[in-house]
């Protein structure tokens, strides 16, 4: 396989353009997660090399690979200087990809941002990187398709919550427990959470919210400090003394809590005694309370869900609601029996639920790595785009994985795929397991889930519409059927500057019958068996019109995609031949992006 490429200097500006996404890495699975440190790892959590005279030197280091990207020159302090959140500046290991923690911090900035999006000026501000090494990044992430490069502009795109998605199928609980979950929250007209702890901080994994006015923004991967949830109690009962001295720098740095972007900034710190007093009280009443502590109005009360196999806290189930509904006091009185008797249905579904089966792995990513070098060439940073995919090796049935599993699922060189690991234990991303193996920390969330986690199917399929639109230089949209099953409703639209065009906004209803979107959408039989629909002039005269089913992860029909354009342009056998393949080809890729952002989270259709 090709090295690693060197982190030079390239023209400012220059942009690769988006294409197919690197393919996924499975491995067999080798057991569940755990948190204490390995044969394969040292005190620092790097980790040591296997035998192997080609891959280390005597010393029982791996050599440098070529290029001056792997290191950084000036020291080893990258522009995200506390990756792992210590709340210190940490310094880099040597061994460390400093194109891949670079790439990280790029995600991370992205993730903060309004919408997922930043300038490319921007990301060169606020990570403190050249802009020559801004634009080499972007671009490699476009070509994995985890973020969208528009003109200046770089937007994280849905195939990014793959890395999201492999952390969430490797812990199983949202999978196991989100049913149980969204029935509380039926029963209650509440809103339910399930979070895990990160550190000193929790960060969800499940949301079941609730339509109303007054509402919750909190999205899944948000993470909040522990002294300002009903959750962050639980998890502290189990903390080690150097988790609590973690706690204590961390909010000594930070009494304003303004690195914590999902929640507003503290205006009156409370002393640590006080959630040390909240955590001996979680400990004694098997429950815990939030009194507005997030912000005025917001109440919330937690109950541990426990691992039936070592009786640790595996997440926290909590009931949130606001003042105008509960007192935090009431919030207990009245619902706490019945999150109990949630809490205790979701424990029984941990301890009879059978083992995870792995899927097959999957292949292909040295052949993509190295034909998107060839092709890019210094645009692409081979092992930027290398390490992140030894994120998707984790995954359901391949919680725990050791450095021989993670280089035959990637097909990396298991010096590379250490280096890898190395990074990525540095970053929080990564974390010693027993047997030598490694498991994926809810910090995977951060690169790009909040965000992502509230996109809707026309926010996904609008980039797909633009470049269909330019494709084929006819007006393109996207529909669902009404409540009613008798009209549609437009969702999403593209068009191309043209005197005489398809024109209908975003909104509006036509009859279903009478048009393309609507009979692919009333699954006609016709329709069916030929797999699209076209109407010629039957909607208004001179308007032809061709449509495609999209579908979710299950296969269910969720909208319809179309191209019209006037009749005189093309006829209906060319709409068949030259239209058609492209829409065919649009609507499998916004339906990849659909099962990408739909594996873990509802995706609205409008």
């Amino acid at each position: 396989m090709p090295a690693h490429s060197p982190d030079d200097a390239a023209p400012d500006g220059a942009h690769a353009p988006a294409a197919a996404a690197a393919p996924d890495a499975g491995a067999p699975d080798a057991g569940a997660p755990a948190r204490t440190a390995s044969a394969e790892t040292d005190r620092t959590g790097a980790v040591p090399p296997e035998p192997g005279p080609a891959e280390t030197d005597r010393t029982g280091a791996v050599p440098p690979e070529p290029g001056p990207a792997e290191t950084d020159p000036a020291g080893s302090v990258l522009p995200d200087s506390d990756p792992a959140g210590t709340g210190l500046p940490d310094t880099v290991p040597s061994e460390a990809v400093t194109p891949l923690l670079r790439g990280i911090a790029v995600l991370r900035r992205l993730t903060e941002a309004d919408d997922g999006t930043l300038s490319l000026s921007a990301l060169e501000k606020s990570t403190g990187l050249a802009r020559s090494t801004v634009d080499r990044l972007t671009a490699t992430l476009a070509r994995m398709g985890y973020v969208r490069l528009d003109g200046r502009d770089v937007a994280l795109a849905p195939r990014l919550m793959e890395l999201g998605n492999a952390y969430l199928a490797a812990l199983r609980l949202p999978a196991l427990l989100s049913a149980r979950a969204d029935a509380l929250a039926d029963e209650l007209d509440e809103s339910v959470s399930l979070a895990v702890g990160d550190r000193d901080g929790i960060r969800f994994i499940h949301q079941a919210t609730r339509r109303r006015a007054m509402s919750l923004s909190f999205r899944i991967g948000d993470l909040l400090p522990a002294e300002r949830t009903a959750p962050g109690p639980l998890f502290a009962t189990e903390w080690t003394d150097p988790d609590w001295q973690h706690w204590r720098t961390r909010r000594a740095a930070d009494p304003a809590d303004r690195t914590f972007p999902a929640v507003p900034p503290r205006e009156h710190p409370t002393s640590d005694e006080d959630f040390v007093r909240r955590t001996a009280e979680a400990a004694a009443d098997g429950h815990a309370l939030d009194d507005q502590l997030i912000e005025p109005g917001l109440v919330a009360l937690s109950v541990p869900v426990r691992d039936p196999g070592s009786g640790r806290v595996a997440c926290v189930a909590s009931v949130v609601s606001h003042t105008s509904r509960h007192t935090a006091t009431d919030l207990r009185t009245t619902l706490l029996p019945r999150l109990r008797t949630a809490v205790a249905a979701m424990e029984d579904d941990l301890r009879t639920a059978p083992p995870p089966a792995p899927g097959p792995p999957r292949a292909g990513l040295a052949t993509w790595t190295g034909a998107s070098k060839q092709e890019l060439g210094r645009e692409f940073v081979e092992s930027l785009a290398r390490g992140l995919t030894v994120l998707t090796a984790f995954g359901e049935g391949r919680s725990a994985l050791t450095l021989t599993q993670v280089a035959k699922a990637t097909g990396l060189a298991r010096a590379t795929a250490r280096r890898a690991l190395i990074t990525f234990t540095h970053a929080g991303l990564v974390s010693p397991a027993p047997d030598a193996a490694f498991t994926l920390t809810p910090r995977v969330l951060s690169l790009g889930f909040p965000p992502l986690s509230r996109t809707s199917l026309p926010e996904i399929a609008q980039p797909h519409l633009t470049a269909l639109a330019d494709r084929v230089h006819e007006s393109t949209s996207l529909a669902v059927l009404s409540d009613s099953g008798t009209e549609i409703q437009y969702t999403a639209r593209a068009s191309t500057p043209r005197v005489l065009s398809a024109r209908v906004t975003v909104g509006a209803r036509l009859p279903a019958r009478a048009t393309a979107l609507g009979r692919v959408l009333l699954a006609l039989p016709e329709v069916r068996a030929r797999g699209y629909a076209l109407v010629d002039e039957e909607l208004e005269a001179g308007l032809r019109a061709v449509a495609v089913p999209v579908r979710d992860r299950t296969g269910r029909v969720v909208a319809a995609l179309n191209v019209a354009m006037h009749a005189a342009r093309r006829t209906t056998q060319a709409c068949e031949t030259e239209i058609l393949p492209e829409l065919t080809r649009t609507a499998s890729a916004i339906e990849a992006d659909l099962r990408v952002a739909g594996h873990f989270v509802h995706v609205p259709p409008a």
